[in-house]
C-alpha cells in the first residue's frame, strides 16, 4: 500500500507516519521510486502498537523507541526478547534501600517467589524493575500498617499466574516471534486497564452478594 492507504487504514495521519519514519519508530518502506515508498500489513500493525504506546501508553518517543528496539531485537531469546520490551517500558518509583518498610518488603517477597517456585523471578530480581515495583507497593502497605506478607499475596500470585498462562496461550496464536512480543506489548499497555477494572467490578459484585445494596 502506499503511504495515503497506510493512512487511511490506520487513522494516522501521513505527517505523522513520516515524523514516525524520522524518529525510527516504523521502518522504512520499501522504496518504489526516489519519491514513492510501498508499505505492507507489518508496517500497519506496527503503526497500531506505536499509537498504543504513545497515545494510550502517554510513552515518550524515546522510550517507545528503545521498547520497540527490543522488540525487534531477533538476537535475543524468546524470554529475554520479552522481557527487555516489558521492562523498558515505564516503571515505578526506586525503593528507598535503606527504608526499614522496604527491607522488609524485599524479604516478604523474596519469601513469596520461594513459596511459589518462581526461580526465575527470584534470579532477575536485582535487574528487574517489575521486581522493585513490587518490592515498592508493598513496603507502601507495610509503612501504613496492612501485613501484606508472602501468605497474604500466595493466594494472588498463583491467580495472576493462571492470567499469564492465559496471555501466553494467546500469544502463541501468532505467527512470528516479533509479533508475539508487539503483541504482548500492546496487551501490557491496552489491556492491564481492562484487568483493573475487571478487578474493581468483581469486587462490587462480591460485597453486594456478601452485603447487599
Amino acid at each position: 500500500m502506499r503511504l495515503a492507504e497506510l493512512s487511511e487504514r490506520s487513522g494516522v495521519s501521513t505527517a505523522t507516519i513520516k515524523y514516525y519514519l524520522r524518529e525510527g519508530l516504523l521502518a522504512p518502506g520499501r522504496q518504489i521510486n526516489t519519491t514513492t515508498a510501498e508499505y505492507d500489513e507489518d508496517h500497519l500493525r506496527r503503526l497500531r502498537l506505536v499509537r498504543a504506546l504513545i497515545q494510550v501508553g502517554r510513552i515518550p518517543v524515546a522510550t517507545a523507541r528503545e521498547v520497540l528496539g527490543h522488540v525487534d531485537d531477533d538476537s535475543l531469546g524468546r524470554t529475554i526478547r520479552l522481557g527487555a520490551a516489558l521492562w523498558a517500558l515505564p516503571q515505578g518509583a526506586e525503593p528507598a534501600e535503606e527504608d526499614p518498610a522496604v527491607v522488609a518488603a524485599r524479604r516478604e517477597v523474596d519469601r513469596l517467589l520461594v513459596s511459589l517456585g518462581w526461580e526465575t523471578a527470584r534470579a532477575l530480581s536485582t535487574l528487574s524493575p517489575v521486581h522493585r515495583s513490587l518490592v515498592v507497593s508493598v513496603a507502601a502497605l507495610i509503612r501504613l500498617g496492612y501485613p501484606w506478607d508472602a501468605e497474604l499475596m500466595a493466594p494472588y500470585a498463583e491467580l495472576m499466574h493462571q492470567v499469564a498462562k492465559r496471555d501466553l496461550d494467546y500469544l502463541e496464536t501468532h505467527a512470528s516471534d516479533a509479533e508475539r512480543v508487539e503483541t504482548a506489548v500492546a496487551a501490557t499497555v491496552l489491556f492491564e486497564p481492562v484487568l483493573t477494572a475487571l478487578h474493581r467490578l468483581a469486587q462490587e459484585e462480591e460485597s453486594a452478594r456478601r452485603y447487599g445494596l
